[in-house]
């Protein structure tokens, strides 16, 4: 099977798909994978749910077990007895305790840029653009030239095209596009940050809630007052009104680098510690509501967000 879909990901990618990557694509969308699940790796998690459900064991699930328990760690390990005797688990059930056990071995073997990648991937809600279900009308799609870089970066590969920035002089590009999706002058950043803004807005007028929008330059260095967030709601909570701000970050950026490879997130709750640091005395002292709220993830749609408010 690896090597039938290693020649469909290569005409369709057109770049060479390392061994890891190819690790990762195999995994369930759950971890950060493109659910390209390998039938030999969970063949015996599939005979295992199959023949312990007709009530029947055998030499044959006896090999199977064994096979299994070679693939999980050793807490997850089962037993023949066990599945006889016991409530038997299904095949998800025993294909993940496969995918996590590969999930956890591809960690241990990346460098830390590939760890904080793989563990932003695997957030929750991370892959959920490779799971919607495409709408023109709704704005839910993507290019094939699009789905194609975009299924580049998430795997890991390189999208750089060995070519410099456009904007920033003398800047290569790096493999993993972190440069392409953060660069202050290309203007992506605060697409994103507009677009999100944007949601948040029309979220509201759905609800019949006053919002106004952010009136300054838009620039994410500057300190943002409560007459700068990204929007302000009237009338939120028991009367106060809500100051809701977005900052864009990365899982990648070098500050920050060392706690991501390490835990989901970090980037975004370092975010959050720092607008609540800037803004969170001046909503108090104003009496404005301010509950913080995070939302991680690693999407090429939309990187790592937070929304404090």
């Amino acid at each position: 099977m690896r090597r039938s879909s290693s020649a469909l990901y290569y005409a369709q990618l057109h770049v060479e798909v390392p061994n890891g990557a190819w690790r990762q694509a195999q995994l369930g969308l759950k971890f950060g994978g493109v659910g390209l699940c390998s039938v030999s790796l969970h063949a015996a998690a599939a005979f295992i749910a199959s023949l312990s459900s007709s009530g029947f064991g055998s030499i044959h699930l006896q090999q199977a077990v064994v096979a299994f328990n070679s693939q999980v760690s050793l807490p997850n390990a089962i037993s023949v007895i066990s599945i006889l005797v016991s409530p038997t688990p299904t095949q998800k059930v025993l294909s993940g305790m496969i995918e996590n056990q590969l999930f956890s071995t591809l960690l241990e073997s990346s460098s830390h840029t590939n760890r904080a990648r793989l563990l932003s991937a695997a957030a929750p809600h991370s892959s959920s653009w490779l799971s919607v279900v495409p709408s023109t009308g709704l704005g839910l799609h993507l290019e094939s030239n699009e789905y194609q870089m975009a299924l580049k970066w998430w795997l890991g590969l390189d999208t750089s095209g060995r070519s410099m920035c456009l904007f920033c002089p003398d800047t290569a590009l790096d493999p993993l596009g972190h440069h392409a999706v953060t660069c202050r002058h290309g203007g992506d950043v605060v697409i994103h940050y507009n677009r999100l803004g944007d949601e948040i807005f029309d979220i509201c007028r759905r609800a019949h809630l006053s919002i106004r929008l952010e009136k300054g330059n838009g620039s994410l260095e500057t300190l943002i007052t409560p007459d700068q967030l990204t929007s302000f709601i009237f009338g939120w909570d028991r009367g106060k009104p809500a100051a809701l701000d977005i900052t864009i970050t990365s899982p990648l950026c070098p500050a920050i680098l060392g706690e991501s490879c390490h835990q989901a997130g970090a980037a975004v709750l370092a975010a959050e510690a720092r607008k609540l640091h800037s803004n969170g005395p001046k909503c108090q002292e104003l009496g404005y509501y301010l509950q913080a709220g995070i939302s991680p993830g690693h999407s090429p749609v939309i990187p790592q967000v937070i929304s404090g408010g």
